[in-house]
């Protein structure tokens, strides 16, 4: 192999490689973790070509983070990828949930449509009375 072609392969592996350490980092590497509180408000299943699960839960307090002055609720957007999880989150709407997330850089349209996926639910709180539902 001659030198212009040794240095042609060794460029497109070096390329290669850092195109996938961003693309791992970008959307696989866990940014955050952690726990979120609130009424679930609703979790839906859509998607054109990859159907993932979807959900909301409504935060208590009030955000009033650079808006000057008006007040919005806090809501926190999330997918869900394990399929018992979010049976056991459909059977849940309304009530008030503890769920453990994972942050990531991106999304990944098979994963979800945000970059906050919900791994396990921590307690489910019904009217101050802790319900029987199994939680993973």
């Amino acid at each position: 192999m001659k030198t212009g072609g040794k240095i042609i392969l060794s460029t497109s592996l070096i390329l290669v490689l850092v195109l996938a350490g961003w693309f791992w980092f970008k959307f696989y590497f866990v940014f955050a973790e952690g726990v979120k509180a609130g009424e679930l408000n609703r979790l839906t299943y859509k998607g054109y070509v990859f159907k993932t699960y979807e959900g909301r839960i409504i935060q208590a307090g009030y955000n009033s983070e650079n808006t000057k002055g008006t007040i919005q609720s806090n809501e926190f957007e999330f997918s869900v990828e394990d399929e018992r999880v979010a049976k056991t989150l459909e059977r849940c709407t309304g009530k008030m949930l503890e769920l453990h997330y994972r942050e990531y850089k991106g999304a990944l349209p098979w994963r979800g449509m945000s970059k906050f996926v919900v791994d396990s639910i921590v307690s489910v709180n019904d009217k101050d009375q802790m319900l029987n539902i199994p939680v993973f």
